[in-house]
């Protein structure tokens, strides 16, 4: 019986540091093992492939495309450390679920707003999508839109042609979630639960305001 994780790389192309770990004995809390925070002050960042220097430098890019807003909305939506670095580094998911659902309110919610249990719960659903999505592609090499072909990554495209349909207005969504559509009445299907996220946000807010 396999008693550790392989430690192949899954994606060349992909950096993956072996030294962030949880950092609390609850396991929730997830972070750099070298770091001196975690050390006595001793940094043993170097110790690792990528270095101290790019450690310190380094920002991903939903550092620069998710706004601030945004990230506190998330840290409202989402407890738990796992849901919650799956869809903040998917930029598109973030950014598609606000503009949504602020078109149909006329307004952005602040991210206060999502501190309202009910509120919060019907994002969490939407959310939630990243690790339960049914239309999930079975392919190893997909990950979120990008697909994979050796040390190359390229963007997937839905061939909605194929399916006898227009592009979807979930579009992006679906390639964040790693979508394969078999048929058009899969594609329907998608696009009505995408739809019922977004439906039941807007009236439940509604409601309250």
């Amino acid at each position: 019986m396999q008693t550790t994780e392989s430690q192949e790389k899954i994606y060349e192309v992909i950096y993956c540091c072996e030294y962030v770990g949880f950092l609390d004995d609850t396991e929730r809390t997830v972070g750099c093992l070298l770091h001196p925070l975690q050390n006595g002050g001793t940094d043993f960042r170097d110790v690792s492939f990528y270095g101290k220097e790019l450690c310190e430098g380094h920002f991903c890019p939903s550092y620069y495309y998710i706004s601030e807003e945004e990230k506190r909305a998330l840290l409202a939506i989402i407890d738990d450390w796992y849901l919650y670095g799956l869809c903040v580094t998917d930029i598109d998911l973030v950014k598609q679920y606000v503009r949504l659902i602020s078109e149909e309110l006329g307004e952005m919610p602040s991210a206060g707003t999502f501190e309202n249990a009910d509120l919060r719960e019907s994002a969490l659903q939407f959310f939630t999508l990243k690790t339960s999505w049914q239309f999930r592609s079975p392919e190893t090499n997909r990950f979120g839109k990008y697909y994979f072909d050796g040390s190359q990554y390229m963007i997937h495209h839905i061939d909605y042609e194929a399916l006898g349909a227009q592009r979807s207005p979930f579009d992006k969504i679906f390639l964040s979630l790693t979508s394969q559509f078999d048929t058009r009445r899969d594609l329907e299907r998608a696009e009505a639960l995408i739809a019922g996220c977004i439906d039941d946000f807007v009236a439940r807010y509604r409601r309250l305001w």
